[in-house]
């Protein structure tokens, strides 16, 4: 390759790498780069050399992968037979908002005509995949790992509750137990004052009080959702979780990685952010759900033991890259969140799903001699904003 032969891309500050396919916004290019662009036979990336905000649930950035990088895509794995709803898992709190679904349908229909006609009118798909009847994007939410009916995000409108400072995946966790620990606190203190109760059962009465407002403040810290800054550059990897690395360790094979692999293990306590986010861009090959036990999370053997979920995912940027992130349950948190499916695509540090409670989330990637991490036993990582390490030779210059 002629000394210079690219110099033309100096004039680029921004454009930090450049492949041959489209983008979403306009691009000029000089003669010589759409030269370049039609005969290349790689991707295109835009990659902004500064961080931008997290946008909480903005589309992948490869919608549409062209001949070229399907033909080095991996094939899509059916669906576990286990995933029927995004928790799966159950719970309480998830079949009470299952029953008050079937009672907000009957009164839509009964007393919203209009607004259910216009979301027939706006509803995408053609298949209910879903057990009960869908009449507006509130009844997709336990069931988007499903396919089937979906709306724009301009014609949800409950898209809102993505901007709130708390887990969309959480709130009626967040509503139950604020009634249960503030109102129970706000009431047991009401009754105190009323009876004027003192002595040892006052004393007692009111250390009640302030453990139930304690408790009802820690679970609404447990389930904020902070905005983050996306560390941007092709090959960069960040935390899929919040919390500690407890575990760095090199396997010589990994069935899905396709050989010799590198895992980063990072257990969440129940004080830590525990959404879950895409450690690189890619598309989701297949998602497997394991049925166990609920150890306690800093125990080595409650990554091979417990219940975990595991979202198998290959970037769509050559050398095409497989990776794995593992949500696995502890002994308070028993309960996982993903709305992946087959064929969705992640931009790095998009959100994909939670883990309620203390738990353990785990990264496998390939190890070559590009791979260069960035952190260690004892680190605080944060999830989608601490780079973990990146691919040497696909890192940005600048």
């Amino acid at each position: 390759m002629a000394a210079g032969q690219f110099a033309w891309m100096d004039r680029f500050p921004g454009l930090l790498h450049l492949g041959c396919r489209p983008v979403a916004w306009p691009v000029s290019l000089s003669p010589q780069a759409e030269n370049f662009c039609s005969a290349a036979s790689f991707d295109v990336t835009l990659l902004m050399a500064s961080s931008t905000p997290d946008s909480g649930s903005a589309p992948g950035p490869y919608s549409q992968p062209d001949q070229a990088i399907a033909s080095r895509l991996l094939p899509l794995e059916a669906m576990d037979p286990g995933l029927t709803w995004d928790q799966p898992g159950g719970g309480v709190i998830v079949h009470l908002e299952l029953a008050w679904g079937h009672l907000r349908r009957w009164w839509l229909k009964a007393f919203r005509r209009g607004y259910v006609e216009r979301m027939r009118r706006l509803r995408k798909g053609t298949e209910n995949r879903c057990p009960h009847e869908v009449l507006d994007p509130r009844d997709l939410k336990f069931f988007r790992n499903q396919g089937g009916y979906f709306w724009d995000p301009a014609d949800d409108p409950f898209t809102w509750r993505d901007r709130l400072p708390f887990a969309r995946t959480g709130l009626a966790e967040l509503l139950v137990f604020s009634l249960m620990f503030y109102g129970g606190g706000l009431l047991l203190a009401w009754w105190l004052r009323s009876r004027d109760i003192g002595g040892a059962w006052g004393v007692v009465g009111w250390i009640a009080v302030t453990a139930l407002l304690v408790i009802g403040v820690l679970i609404t810290w447990f389930f904020r959702n902070p905005r983050r800054e996306i560390p941007q550059g092709r090959g960069t990897i960040v935390s899929p979780a919040d919390g500690v690395v407890t575990t760095i360790e090199e396997l010589d094979h990994d069935e899905f990685v396709g050989g010799p692999a590198v895992l980063i293990g990072i257990f969440l306590s129940i004080f830590n952010v525990h959404i879950n986010r895409a450690p690189l861009p890619g598309r989701v090959v297949g998602v497997r759900y394991r049925k166990g036990k609920f150890l306690n999370a800093l125990r080595p053997e409650s990554a091979r033991e417990n219940e975990q979920l595991a979202v198998r995912m290959q970037m769509t940027q050559a050398p095409y890259r497989c990776f794995v992130v593992r949500q696995i349950t502890g002994a308070i948190a028993r309960r996982i969140v993903c709305w992946l499916k087959p064929g969705d695509e992640l931009a790095v540090g998009e959100q994909f799903g939670m883990i309620k409670l203390g738990s353990r989330t785990e990264l496998v990637l390939p190890r070559d001699a590009a791979l260069e991490l960035q952190v260690k036993l004892g680190d605080v990582v944060k999830a989608g904003s601490t780079v973990l390490g990146a691919y040497r030779n696909e890192r940005p210059k600048g």
